[in-house]
């Protein structure tokens, strides 16, 4: 039998979305969760569509600000990934709680594209102000990501996968 979780991203303080998800791996700091794409209809960006069916390998880190989210097709064909700084998440009773930041990273499948995204919602929010540690962790790990995404392994060495930008073709 799957371990089922549900995913709860919280943004200022209130539930944005809640979808369940099958349990991948648990290494004790980073829960690895697979999902279909829970919002209602397409969500089109102009950079990547997120469409229903399209399957989401999330990995959710307890000591680190972000959260990296692989995004394929139903096909299996992969769009890229789909970062979001966080808090380090919360796993508990079931759940995965996990405080959205505002700050996200997008990265293509080819590693080509790599964009901040979100920097005028983050400076809105006023965390900065009510939060400065927390604002600046916020930064570092989007700093970082962007970094890492940047490098010829790309994210995919983050994850441990064996595809990605830099990986040897098989």
């Amino acid at each position: 039998m799957t371990a089922r979780f549900t995913v709860a991203l919280l943004k200022a303080g209130r539930t944005k979305i809640r979808y369940p998800a099958d349990l991948v791996a648990d290494t004790g700091t980073r829960i690895t969760v697979r999902a279909l794409w829970a919002a209602p209809g397409v969500r089109d960006f102009g950079f990547v569509r997120f469409e229903p069916g399209d399957v989401f390998t999330e990995h959710f880190w307890r000591d680190r600000w972000y959260a990296v989210k692989e995004v394929r097709t139903a096909g299996g064909v992969l769009k890229g990934w789909y970062c979001d700084v966080t808090r380090p998440a919360v796993v508990q009773d079931g759940v995965i709680l996990v405080e959205d930041l505002d700050l996200d990273l997008w990265v293509s499948a080819d590693g080509a594209r790599v964009l901040r995204l979100d920097e005028d919602e983050f400076a809105a929010s006023g965390l900065a102000d009510t939060d400065p540690e927390a604002a600046a962790e916020a930064v570092r790990a989007l700093d970082a990501l962007e970094a890492r995404a940047k490098t010829p392994e790309g994210l995919a060495a983050l994850l441990g996968a064996a595809e990605g930008p830099g990986a040897a073709a098989s």
